[in-house]
Protein backbone atom coordinates (compact mmCIF):
# COMPACT_ATOMS: atom_id res chain seq x y z
CA UNK A 1 0.00 0.00 0.00
CA UNK A 2 1.35 3.40 -0.96
CA UNK A 3 1.59 5.74 2.06
CA UNK A 4 -0.40 8.95 2.00
CA UNK A 5 1.52 12.03 0.93
CA UNK A 6 0.79 15.02 3.20
CA UNK A 7 -0.47 18.17 1.53
CA UNK A 8 1.77 21.26 1.63
CA UNK A 9 1.45 23.05 4.96
CA UNK A 10 0.32 26.29 3.30
CA UNK A 11 -2.85 24.51 2.14
CA UNK A 12 -3.58 23.29 5.65
CA UNK A 13 -3.36 26.65 7.37
CA UNK A 14 -5.83 28.85 5.53
CA UNK A 15 -7.84 31.42 7.50
CA UNK A 16 -10.56 29.85 9.63
CA UNK A 17 -13.14 32.19 8.11
CA UNK A 18 -12.59 30.62 4.68
CA UNK A 19 -13.42 27.16 5.99
CA UNK A 20 -11.61 23.85 6.16
CA UNK A 21 -12.52 22.48 2.73
CA UNK A 22 -9.44 21.64 0.71
CA UNK A 23 -10.77 23.26 -2.47
CA UNK A 24 -9.99 26.66 -0.95
CA UNK A 25 -6.72 27.75 -2.49
CA UNK A 26 -4.06 30.16 -1.17
CA UNK A 27 -5.37 32.63 -3.77
CA UNK A 28 -8.93 32.54 -2.43
CA UNK A 29 -7.62 32.95 1.13
CA UNK A 30 -5.69 36.03 -0.04
CA UNK A 31 -8.84 37.49 -1.64
CA UNK A 32 -10.70 36.91 1.62
CA UNK A 33 -8.06 38.84 3.56
CA UNK A 34 -8.37 41.74 1.11
CA UNK A 35 -12.08 41.88 1.89
CA UNK A 36 -11.75 41.56 5.67
CA UNK A 37 -8.51 43.53 6.26
CA UNK A 38 -8.42 46.24 3.57
CA UNK A 39 -5.94 48.39 5.53
CA UNK A 40 -3.27 45.73 4.95
CA UNK A 41 -3.42 46.39 1.21
CA UNK A 42 -3.57 50.19 1.01
CA UNK A 43 -1.05 52.23 -0.98
CA UNK A 44 -0.23 55.68 0.45
CA UNK A 45 -1.03 58.68 -1.77
CA UNK A 46 1.70 60.26 -3.85
CA UNK A 47 4.30 59.03 -6.29
CA UNK A 48 7.03 56.40 -5.99
CA UNK A 49 5.26 53.98 -3.63
CA UNK A 50 5.21 50.25 -4.44
CA UNK A 51 1.54 49.45 -5.05
CA UNK A 52 -0.32 46.15 -4.83
CA UNK A 53 -2.07 44.96 -7.98
CA UNK A 54 -5.77 44.17 -7.66
CA UNK A 55 -7.81 41.28 -9.01
CA UNK A 56 -8.72 40.51 -11.81
CA UNK A 57 -5.30 41.68 -13.05
CA UNK A 58 -3.59 39.17 -10.77
CA UNK A 59 -3.93 37.83 -7.25
CA UNK A 60 -1.62 37.12 -4.36
CA UNK A 61 -1.34 34.12 -2.11
CA UNK A 62 -1.50 33.18 1.57
CA UNK A 63 1.66 31.07 1.77
CA UNK A 64 1.29 30.17 5.44
CA UNK A 65 -0.83 31.05 8.45
CA UNK A 66 -0.87 30.14 12.14
CA UNK A 67 -2.04 31.86 15.33
CA UNK A 68 0.93 34.26 15.29
CA UNK A 69 1.81 35.05 11.66
CA UNK A 70 0.45 35.23 8.14
CA UNK A 71 2.95 34.98 5.27
CA UNK A 72 1.67 36.78 2.17
CA UNK A 73 2.95 36.88 -1.39
CA UNK A 74 1.76 40.17 -2.89
CA UNK A 75 1.69 41.04 -6.61
CA UNK A 76 3.25 44.50 -6.80
CA UNK A 77 3.94 47.32 -9.23
CA UNK A 78 7.24 49.16 -8.76
CA UNK A 79 7.58 52.92 -9.33
CA UNK A 80 9.10 52.30 -12.78
CA UNK A 81 6.06 50.26 -13.83
CA UNK A 82 7.69 46.85 -13.55
CA UNK A 83 5.65 44.02 -12.02
CA UNK A 84 6.90 41.62 -9.37
CA UNK A 85 6.05 39.74 -6.20
CA UNK A 86 7.01 40.48 -2.61
CA UNK A 87 6.79 38.39 0.55
CA UNK A 88 5.71 39.95 3.84
CA UNK A 89 4.60 38.75 7.25
CA UNK A 90 1.68 40.29 9.12
CA UNK A 91 0.19 39.43 12.49
CA UNK A 92 -3.49 38.46 12.77
CA UNK A 93 -3.58 40.29 16.13
CA UNK A 94 -4.36 43.99 16.37
CA UNK A 95 -2.26 44.47 19.50
CA UNK A 96 1.48 45.00 18.89
CA UNK A 97 4.12 42.86 20.50
CA UNK A 98 6.16 44.33 23.36
CA UNK A 99 9.81 44.47 24.45
CA UNK A 100 10.83 45.67 27.90
CA UNK A 101 14.16 47.06 29.17
CA UNK A 102 14.36 46.04 32.88
CA UNK A 103 16.09 48.60 35.12
CA UNK A 104 17.33 47.33 38.48
CA UNK A 105 18.61 50.36 40.37
CA UNK A 106 21.13 51.92 37.98
CA UNK A 107 21.70 48.65 36.10
CA UNK A 108 20.18 46.84 33.14
CA UNK A 109 18.98 43.23 33.34
CA UNK A 110 19.75 41.15 30.25
CA UNK A 111 18.70 37.57 29.56
CA UNK A 112 20.59 35.01 27.51
CA UNK A 113 17.97 33.58 25.18
CA UNK A 114 18.36 30.82 22.61
CA UNK A 115 16.71 31.77 19.32
CA UNK A 116 15.69 29.11 16.84
CA UNK A 117 15.88 31.40 13.80
CA UNK A 118 19.59 32.08 14.25
CA UNK A 119 20.37 28.80 16.07
CA UNK A 120 22.36 30.83 18.58
CA UNK A 121 22.30 32.39 22.04
CA UNK A 122 21.59 36.14 22.29
CA UNK A 123 21.80 38.70 25.08
CA UNK A 124 18.52 40.57 24.95
CA UNK A 125 15.64 42.06 26.91
CA UNK A 126 12.30 40.33 27.63
CA UNK A 127 9.85 40.46 24.77
CA UNK A 128 6.89 38.63 23.29
CA UNK A 129 3.71 38.72 21.29
CA UNK A 130 0.62 40.49 22.55
CA UNK A 131 -2.31 38.85 24.27
CA UNK A 132 -5.60 39.95 22.75
CA UNK A 133 -7.60 42.29 24.96
CA UNK A 134 -4.67 43.44 27.11
CA UNK A 135 -3.38 47.02 27.07
CA UNK A 136 0.23 47.52 25.91
CA UNK A 137 1.58 48.03 29.43
CA UNK A 138 -0.32 44.97 30.66
CA UNK A 139 1.29 42.89 27.93
CA UNK A 140 4.66 44.27 29.01
CA UNK A 141 3.94 43.29 32.63
CA UNK A 142 2.97 39.79 31.47
CA UNK A 143 6.31 39.34 29.68
CA UNK A 144 8.22 40.46 32.77
CA UNK A 145 6.40 37.93 34.94
CA UNK A 146 6.85 35.11 32.45
CA UNK A 147 10.45 35.62 31.37
CA UNK A 148 12.23 36.92 34.49
CA UNK A 149 9.69 36.23 37.23
CA UNK A 150 9.25 39.77 38.50
CA UNK A 151 6.72 42.57 38.79
CA UNK A 152 7.58 46.06 37.60
CA UNK A 153 7.10 49.01 39.91
CA UNK A 154 6.67 51.37 36.95
CA UNK A 155 6.75 51.45 33.15
CA UNK A 156 8.21 54.13 30.86
CA UNK A 157 6.97 54.26 27.27
CA UNK A 158 9.87 54.23 24.79
CA UNK A 159 7.74 54.32 21.64
CA UNK A 160 7.45 51.85 18.80
CA UNK A 161 9.95 50.19 16.51
CA UNK A 162 9.64 48.27 13.23
CA UNK A 163 12.15 45.41 13.68
CA UNK A 164 12.51 44.49 9.98
CA UNK A 165 10.75 46.68 7.42
CA UNK A 166 11.97 44.41 4.62
CA UNK A 167 9.50 41.64 5.48
CA UNK A 168 7.67 42.33 8.77
CA UNK A 169 4.61 44.58 8.65
CA UNK A 170 4.18 44.83 12.41
CA UNK A 171 5.53 47.30 14.95
CA UNK A 172 6.61 46.46 18.51
CA UNK A 173 5.96 48.67 21.55
CA UNK A 174 9.06 49.39 23.66
CA UNK A 175 9.10 50.03 27.40
CA UNK A 176 11.57 50.48 30.21
CA UNK A 177 10.49 49.01 33.55
CA UNK A 178 11.76 49.60 37.06
CA UNK A 179 12.10 46.35 39.02
CA UNK A 180 13.35 45.38 42.48
CA UNK A 181 14.50 41.82 41.82
CA UNK A 182 14.95 39.09 39.23
CA UNK A 183 12.97 35.93 39.89
CA UNK A 184 12.68 32.55 38.19
CA UNK A 185 13.60 32.50 34.50
CA UNK A 186 11.39 30.95 31.82
CA UNK A 187 13.80 28.12 31.02
CA UNK A 188 11.22 26.23 28.95
CA UNK A 189 11.46 29.06 26.40
CA UNK A 190 15.24 28.77 26.08
CA UNK A 191 16.33 31.36 28.67
CA UNK A 192 19.36 29.99 30.54
CA UNK A 193 20.57 32.92 32.65
CA UNK A 194 20.17 36.59 33.50
CA UNK A 195 22.92 39.16 33.81
CA UNK A 196 22.78 42.52 35.56
CA UNK A 197 25.20 45.10 34.17
CA UNK A 198 25.67 48.87 34.47
CA UNK A 199 23.83 50.84 31.79
CA UNK A 200 27.10 51.97 30.19
CA UNK A 201 28.35 48.38 30.02
CA UNK A 202 25.16 47.29 28.24
CA UNK A 203 25.71 50.07 25.72
CA UNK A 204 29.31 48.89 25.24
CA UNK A 205 28.04 45.34 24.63
CA UNK A 206 25.80 46.74 21.90
CA UNK A 207 28.63 48.79 20.42
CA UNK A 208 31.07 45.85 20.28
CA UNK A 209 28.53 43.36 18.91
CA UNK A 210 28.08 41.29 22.05
CA UNK A 211 24.45 42.44 21.88
CA UNK A 212 23.02 42.15 18.36
CA UNK A 213 19.29 42.06 19.18
CA UNK A 214 17.63 45.07 17.52
CA UNK A 215 14.98 45.52 20.25
CA UNK A 216 17.62 45.68 22.96
CA UNK A 217 19.84 48.11 21.05
CA UNK A 218 16.91 50.40 20.27
CA UNK A 219 15.61 50.31 23.84
CA UNK A 220 19.06 51.21 25.21
CA UNK A 221 19.35 54.12 22.79
CA UNK A 222 15.90 55.49 23.58
CA UNK A 223 16.38 55.05 27.32
CA UNK A 224 19.65 57.01 27.05
CA UNK A 225 17.87 59.77 25.12
CA UNK A 226 15.11 59.83 27.75
CA UNK A 227 17.67 60.29 30.51
CA UNK A 228 16.83 56.98 32.21
CA UNK A 229 20.52 56.12 32.58
CA UNK A 230 21.24 59.25 34.62
CA UNK A 231 21.90 59.05 38.34
CA UNK A 232 18.72 59.15 40.38
CA UNK A 233 16.34 58.53 37.48
CA UNK A 234 16.61 54.77 37.19
CA UNK A 235 15.77 53.90 40.79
Amino acid sequence: MTPAVPLPRSLLTLPAEVGDLMDHTPESAYAHLRDTHPAWFLTPPGDDAISIMRWPMTEGQVIYRDQWWILLQDPVVFPDGQHGRYLRMVSPHEEPGVAVLPLLGGDVVLIEHFRHATRAWHWEIPRGGATAGLAHADNAAKEMREEIGTTATGFIDLGTVHPDTGILADAVQLYAARIDTVGELERAEGIRRARTVPFAEAEKMALTGEITDAFTITALFRARQAGLCEEGLVA
